[in-house]
């Protein structure tokens, strides 16, 4: 098969097009065809430089932390799945060998090690990938495998974030940091479109925050030449806003974004590219009774509400480049010059 392998880090060029061995699924374990897998500027345009060493990928690398495809091999002892099958797999999962009904080679429950496909076990950046059948999930039939992968990668956390740690409500108010960013976008349209909340999109300039607006949001923000926690008391009537939702951890913004959180707000996190060190008001903190949650990942119950919302029409991802795997250097190198983009899907169906 071919597959887009580093073998050291480096620049985009470290990133190498070329035939490896096919996998063969071991017990318990799919092989997807792959159809779609996202480009992530941490997990993957990061990692290949070697600025992420702290999660230890394991080289030669297949980057690539998620994908979307038809399954079109089975391993031994699976029988919750069958070829043909439209799944998309992502994130961390098992690293040894794990059966599906969730069990170690040792017949006990699995406790083994685990890692992220693409860093520590090859991952979506190739024509074929294998995967414990216990990480996968089935997609509506009528959901593109493009936007597919961009909502496994995504959604769900955006999803766990604002229904699970935030707890946020309808006609509550919250803040998106980073509106026009694949978490933000997400956040935006979640909170709006199926939670009923009351959205103020924020972001470092006019055009990005009007991403917002777009998507539904009610307000939009331009911190760069408005004053962040001004026009969020000015919007909210003076009492600030019940949530804020962020990914970024920007020391010169999110402090003045704290400041807009009201009585008994909620601050919930999922990034730190921006920082990751942020001066918080501690004064502030007890006096209005706030709650600070950092929370990464998604709880598996929740990947179907994702898919089939986005199937629904609810949440629509935003895509700048689909491009063929054998441009993924192209696709990294693309990202390192604008990492505001939106998302690039590469696609290895493509000639």
């Amino acid at each position: 098969m071919k597959a887009a392998i580093f073998r050291e880090y480096g620049p985009p060029e470290a990133l190498r097009y070329e035939d490896v061995p096919d996998p063969q699924p071991r017990l318990g374990e799919v092989r997807i065809r792959v159809h779609a897998a996202t480009v992530n500027r941490v997990l993957d345009v990061a990692l290949r430089r070697g600025a992420q060493m702290q999660r230890n990928a394991v080289l030669p690398c297949i980057p690539g932390v998620d994908c979307a495809g038809v399954i079109d091999a089975v391993g031994p002892g699976v029988s919750k799945w069958k070829v043909g099958d439209h799944v998309a797999a992502a994130g961390g999962m098992p690293l040894d060998i794990i059966t599906e009904d969730g069990k170690g080679t040792d017949g006990a429950p699995y406790k083994g090690p685990r890692g992220m496909m693409g860093i520590r076990r090859p991952g979506g950046f190739a024509e074929l990938v294998c995967i414990p059948s216990t990480d996968v999930v089935a997609l509506p039939k009528d959901l593109d495998f493009r936007e597919a992968s961009v909502v496994m990668r995504h959604c769900p956390t955006a999803w766990n974030l604002l229904f699970n740690v935030a707890e946020l409500k309808k006609d509550e108010w919250v803040l998106i940091m980073g509106a026009s960013g694949n978490l933000g976008t997400v956040g935006i349209q979640i909170a709006k479109n199926i939670i009923g909340a009351k959205v103020i999109a924020t972001a470092g300039t006019r055009a990005r925050a009007d991403v917002g607006l777009e998507l539904g949001a009610d307000h939009a923000i331009d911190y760069s030449t408005q004053n962040l926690k001004d026009e969020v008391m000015k919007i909210t009537g003076g009492k600030g806003v019940n949530v804020i939702y962020d990914n970024i951890a920007n020391p010169k913004v999110l402090p003045e974004a704290f400041h807009a959180l009201g009585y008994e707000g909620r601050l919930v996190t999922a990034g730190a590219h921006g920082g990751p060190v942020v001066p918080i008001d501690f004064f502030h903190l007890y006096d209005r009774r706030i709650t600070i949650k950092g929370m990464p990942g998604s709880r598996d119950e929740d990947l179907p509400k994702c898919f089939d919302a986005a199937a629904q029409g609810k949440i629509k991802v935003r895509i700048a480049h689909i491009m063929p795997l054998s441009q993924a250097a192209e696709a990294h190198r693309m990202m390192e010059a604008d990492p505001g983009m939106g998302k690039i899907v590469l696609d290895p169906t493509l000639g």
